[in-house]
């Protein structure tokens, strides 16, 4: 068998589950294998491509340079299969479809259940399953080919992955509408500093721009709590804590549904990140994936 005869068969399969579990034991009791099989398979592999493709630890295994390489190649092949099936199912029309996202939480509140129900209304046969991860996640759940689409806020490019669509990211300022600074049109760090506030999380985007700006800035906010929850944040708000920050996509729908209101943050750190729609570099996407990544697009350019 050639080269490229062997690198789509089987063996691919057995060598994508030692990358994912970390070892081939654990890959064979999910492929429900035994352990040999496995290990020939891979072994088979590296000597076909005259190359190792892992590092053998103690406890398990990690591909190298070149199994990351041949991991790429890998899950794009399996994506590009489904893709292809779900082509076919849909030849005819958006009839049926599966969509996998994840995003930041922020998305996730209002603004990704508003467009899914919108599409549903026009495309019922297609269906969604969201994940709600951390920002630095959702490009590893990309490149494992463990969703379709991610929505995201990101400050840097990423190697392999394609952005579908960019646009420029705000953030507000949250608060009560009786709250002393609610009348102002923007709002500076040096007008925020001495009153309570609610941070995000330091693995938060909008937290790490906010403390870029602060560092910038030479001021420190004490926050009166820190939580990873975003809807505890803005409850927080609502019920008399002070402030809290968030990115403008994550709060205009509930402007109005809630009594809050939204400042724009004046400052040049504010709009250091984008608004991203994310898919993997090469896939083939399906129908229902093309339409659904313009109907984001088409929601964002309005908010």
């Amino acid at each position: 068998m050639n080269k490229p005869d062997f690198i789509q068969s089987t063996a691919l399969r057995y060598f994508l589950e030692v990358v994912q579990r970390g070892s081939i034991t654990n890959a064979a009791k999910h492929l429900h294998v035994t352990a040999s099989a496995v290990s020939r398979q891979i072994l088979a592999l590296e000597e076909l491509l005259e190359a190792p493709l892992f590092d053998r630890l103690p406890r398990g295994m990690r591909p190298n340079p070149t199994g990351d390489l041949l991991a790429a190649h890998a899950r794009r092949a399996s994506l590009d299969a489904a893709a292809v099936i779900s082509a076919i199912d849909s030849a005819q029309g958006m009839h049926q479809g599966h969509i996998r996202i994840a995003c930041t939480s922020g998305f996730a509140i209002d603004f990704l259940p508003a467009t899914m129900a919108e599409f549903r209304l026009i495309n019922p046969g297609i269906t969604f399953a969201l994940q709600v991860e951390k920002p630095a996640t959702i490009s590893q759940r990309l490149l494992n080919g463990d969703v379709d689409i991610g929505l995201t806020y990101s400050r840097t490019a990423q190697k392999d992955i394609y952005v579908n669509y960019a646009q420029a990211g705000s953030v507000v300022v949250v608060m009560r509408p009786d709250h002393k600074l609610a009348k102002r049109k923007s709002l500076t760090l040096k007008q925020m500093h001495g009153h309570e506030i609610a941070l995000p999380g330091p693995d938060n985007t909008v937290r790490q721009l906010f403390d870029i700006a602060c560092s910038n800035r030479q001021l420190a906010f004490e926050p009166v709590l820190q939580c990873n929850e975003f809807e505890t944040l803005l409850n927080f708000v609502q019920y008399g804590g002070g402030l809290t920050i968030a990115g403008t996509t994550s709060v205009i729908h509930r402007q109005l549904r809630e009594p809050l209101h939204y400042i724009r943050l004046n400052e040049p750190e504010a709009s250091a990140r984008s608004v991203q729609i994310q898919t993997l570099s090469g896939r083939v996407l399906s129908k229902p994936m093309q339409a659904f990544i313009l109907s984001l697009k088409s929601r964002l350019q309005k908010e």
